[in-house]
């Protein structure tokens, strides 16, 4: 059985909150390593997509430029939701960034280990902090339970490819190696796991693996959008 996509179906690790002051506040404890804000947006965020002049990738987005376009009324409302969104951040002292994504991420692998953010990762930190995200427009994130996932350096074959590059032998060296190059913080779902949707609108707050963090860190990826002019509107911090 494949993993399927749910759209809004979310174990034990994740919360849902009404607020943003919930959503700052709410603590990560008892295995919930994931947040959720869950909102209804209105305003036409595809207008605004399409009034950006952006290649193909990932592009930041100047908030001037936003604050210039000329899109509807509709569209107006997109963008001053994006904004207050990124002042709200702001006033909780963190330093998101709104990025438009045209056409697929980029597959990322020089070795066993596939390191793209579209691969199930979490992120990590060497100080106390969590992850931000919202999707405006386009494919969402998607997540993975912790029990329903495998790390991808625990998978036989690609272990001894790893232990193959690595050149020693398998030890606490070894475990160093594959966390320098982030190669342990990447996933891959069992069999029967149920890969569920972030959603659009919706503002996340993730756990993310620091020393001392309290839960297990939020497994997570990027979508693999569709080549061409497909595009997607989001917010991360």
């Amino acid at each position: 059985m494949n993993p399927e996509t749910k759209p809004a179906v979310f174990g034990s690790r994740i919360r849902c909150v009404r607020s943003f002051q919930e959503l700052v506040s709410t603590p990560f404890v008892d295995g919930v390593n994931a947040i959720c804000w869950g909102r209804n947006l209105s305003g036409d965020f595809w207008e605004v997509a399409e009034a950006l002049d952006v290649g193909e990738g990932i592009s930041p987005l100047d908030e001037i430029v936003l604050q210039n376009l000329c899109v509807s009324p509709a569209g107006r409302e997109a963008i001053d939701i994006m904004l207050s969104d990124l002042e709200l951040l702001r006033s909780h002292g963190l330093a998101p960034e709104l990025d438009c994504v045209t056409g697929s991420v980029p597959v990322v692998q020089d070795g066993p280990v596939r390191t793209d953010v579209g691969s199930f990762h979490a992120d990590s930190a060497t100080v106390e902090a969590d992850t931000w995200l919202c999707t405006y427009l386009g494919a969402s994130s998607e997540g993975l339970q912790n029990e329903e996932a495998l790390r991808r350096v625990d998978i036989p074959e690609t272990r001894a490819q790893l232990l193959l590059e690595f050149g020693g032998e398998d030890g606490e060296s070894f475990c160093e190696y594959l966390h320098e190059n982030f190669y342990d913080l990447h996933y891959v779902p069992m069999p029967d796991a149920a890969i569920y949707s972030f959603g659009v609108g919706n503002l996340w707050r993730i756990a993310v693996e620091y020393p001392g963090c309290p839960v297990p860190p939020c497994i997570h990826r990027a979508p693999m959008t569709l080549p061409g002019d497909s595009r997607r509107l989001l917010l991360i911090s």
